[in-house]
Formats: C-alpha cells, structure tokens, sequence
C-alpha cells in the first residue's frame, strides 16, 4: 500500500509554524498580518472555503476581515471596495473569492488589487514573476503541492513530473514551478489535457503524478507506473444517500487500485485542500512582513 500523504496534517504542524512566527511578529514588531476575503453570492463551496479561511486565520492569530455581498452587487462598487483595501495598511492581503457573478468582470477584477497584496498569486505581475524565477506570491495550491512532496522528503530534482490539466489555478503554474532552476523544483514538466492524445502512454512515464482535471475517474491503475508518487487535486461531489448530506466527495484518481500500485498518493479530502488554506496563510504573513520591511 502507498504513504498517505496527509495534506491535513501536514497544514497543522505548518499552521503551528506561522502561530509562532505571528506571536513574535506581535511582540517585537506590533505587527499583526491582516487579510480581506471579499465574497459575492452564494456559491456553497465558495461559502464553505471562506468559512474554512476565517476559521485558519483566527487559529494562527491572522486579522481577518470578510466582505459578503449579494449576487447583484455591482462591478463598480466591487473596484472601489478594492481600491480601499489597496490603501488600508492593516490589509496586507486581498482575496476575491472565484467564481464571479457573470456581470463581473474577473479579469478586471484581479487586475485592480495590487500586486504587493496579491496574496492569491493570480494577478499577472506575480505570474510573470513567477515565470522567470523571481520572487513572488505562488498561487496558493501549486505551492501546496510542492510542499506536501518536499515536507515528505519525495526527490523532485530530475524527476520526470506529468500534470494532468492545464488550468491557470493548478496546471499551469505547478509546471512554472516545479521546472525553475531552484531548490525543490528543477523537474521535467510534461502537461496532458483534453487534447492530449494516447494519455496514458504519458502518464504511465511520470515519477511523480499530479492529476487536476477535475473530473472524477480520471486516472486508474493502469495509467500509473509502478512506484509513481500520485497527487490528486481534483474534489468531485458524488451522490451518496448513506450519507447525512447526501453526497461524498472523491478525487480525480481511483484511489483505492492505485493505491495498490503508487509509492505515496494524498487523499481527497484531506490531501491537497488543507494546503491551499494553509500557504494562503503565509502569503499573507510574508507580505506583512514585505510591508514592514522585516526580511
């Protein structure tokens, strides 16, 4: 059977980390890391995510403040909001929860926080940033992945890593990552995806696997080589009537056959999901810091 690689548990012994670094941040340098999470409508998992955030920023000892809005609420009034949040020195980090309401022009939207705020690593500053290796925000669950490998002391240097999905949140950056010419990347990044022809021949070359199509049943068994370290990003509801909430929730792999087969694989839940929350928690605390000038 493979490792369980525990995004849950991992995210706690990190938040006790930044718990720690934020004390010391109060007590020497009266400096409080602060964040806004700004929310428009209802969407359940949006509603359940910005819970989530609130609830890791209150056990860490970060300011969180949360601006809920109808659906209706207008893309001008979501500009100004943000430029006051551009100007207000307790926020070091501003969050717009995705999706948007259609009127809302996302791309406008990101574009309008300002890059030293960027705590999300979305805005093109960042990923240009990113790009050629120079620092920046990583956007948040690429960078989770990265440290759910290397916290578990899985080699990434001359791997031969294959992504499956080209999404601008996961796909995209993970591949910027993992191939720069730097400590816990120097990988070769291969990227599958709905075109992608003869997919398992791919898949089955890769040392360490991460599957992010978000569609369930994406990846079995014998798409994986023998020894592979698989991550799963995706997170599917699947009706389930045993259940109090009528649905569970699975990955994009089948777990349990390749299980059988990998070295180490991350559960869904609790795999990757506890590590996006947890390095936007310290997005937010370096650019407090960055704020304040304390390296």
């Amino acid at each position: 059977m493979a490792k369980i690689l525990s995004g849950k548990e991992l995210a706690e012994k990190m938040r006790q980390e930044m718990k720690s670094e934020i004390d010391e941040l109060k007590t020497h340098h009266n400096l409080v890391p602060g964040l806004a999470v700004v929310l428009i409508g209802d969407n359940p998992a949006s509603l359940s995510y910005v819970k989530g955030k609130e609830k890791a920023c209150a056990r860490v000892g970060i300011l969180s403040r949360e601006y809920k809005f109808d659906a209706d609420y207008k893309e001008e009034q979501l500009l100004k909001l943000i430029r006051e949040l551009n100007n207000d020195p307790l926020i070091h980090g501003i969050l717009v929860q995705l999706p948007l309401p259609d009127h809302i022009n996302e791309e406008e939207i990101l574009y309008a926080i300002d890059p030293t705020k960027d705590v999300d690593g979305f805005h093109p500053v960042n990923i240009g940033k990113m790009m050629i290796g120079a620092p920046s925000f990583l956007p948040c669950t690429p960078h989770g992945i990265q440290q759910l490998l290397l916290r578990n002391n899985i080699e990434i240097s001359g791997k031969h890593v294959v992504i499956v999905g080209r999404s601008n949140i996961v796909g995209k950056p993970l591949a910027m990552i993992l191939v720069q010419k730097n400590p816990g990347a120097n990988a070769t990044v291969t990227m599958c995806h709905t075109r992608t022809k003869n997919m398992a021949e791919i898949t089955k070359l890769a040392d360490i696997l991460v599957v992010a199509a978000g569609r369930p049943h994406t990846v079995n068994a014998g798409m994986v080589k023998q020894g592979a370290v698989v991550i799963d990003v995706g997170v599917n509801r699947i009706e389930d009537k045993s259940k109090k909430r009528g649905y569970r929730l699975i990955g994009d792999v089948e777990f349990d056959e390749v299980s059988e087969k990998a070295s180490a694989i991350s559960p869904v839940p609790g795999g990757v999901g506890p590590m996006t929350i947890t390095m936007l928690l310290h997005n937010t605390i370096q650019s407090a810091k960055n704020h304040a000038g304390i390296k």
